[in-house]
């Protein structure tokens, strides 16, 4: 029983130190699209989680990164509007022309954002991707991608709420790094 804890204590610390190293890199890379995961949205209004995401897209669009941003995220119980839908008017409301916004609203969790981005961008053949979260999400978000055909880097938000201070910071980080091997164990059953 000792070696079992152990051991998983060894696989939460490896997963903690990749989610906090992959959440400090920004690897901004030429890419087909940039995919801006959703977050919450108030009657069609980004919350400021979401919204320092799309403003990060949107920076990374105007200087060139891709001529292409897709929003995810879809309509929670309750709402009106679509987190992607939300994000796309934000977007157009701050420049970026309609036809190079793309809203993919399908997908209740990164696993299901990403299936619906990744079936739509490969079908297109458009594989490479720049994904844009806060940054304690992206090591998942880039398994993910991966897992799914995709060719995928990632860029964090500098203006998240969630990492202006690091004990906030911290529960994200430490959530993560207990789904981490959780998705790398779904990878290897059939």
């Amino acid at each position: 029983m000792a070696v079992l804890a152990a051991g998983a204590a060894t696989i939460y610390l490896i997963s903690f130190v990749a989610v906090l190293v992959v959440s400090r890199l920004d690897q901004r890379h030429a890419a087909d699209a940039i995919v801006v995961l959703g977050a919450a949205q108030y009657d069609g209004r980004p919350s400021p989680v979401l919204q320092a995401r799309l403003d990060h897209g949107a920076g990374l669009f105007r200087d060139g990164w891709a001529d292409l941003i897709v929003v995810t995220g879809a309509i929670v119980p309750g709402d009106r509007m679509s987190e992607a839908t939300a994000g796309q008017r934000y977007l157009v409301g701050v420049g970026v022309p309609p036809g190079q916004v793309l809203v993919q609203p399908e997908g209740y969790t990164t696993a299901g954002s990403m299936e619906a981005v990744a079936a739509w961008l490969l079908a297109e053949g458009k594989p490479r991707v720049i994904l844009v979260s806060d940054p304690f999400h992206l090591a998942r978000l880039r398994l993910e991608a991966r897992r799914l055909g995709l060719e995928a880097w990632t860029s964090p938000t500098a203006t998240s709420p969630i990492s202006s201070r690091f004990s906030t910071e911290l529960r994200y980080l430490l959530a993560e790094a207990a789904k981490l091997p959780v998705l790398a164990i779904r990878e290897l059953l059939p």
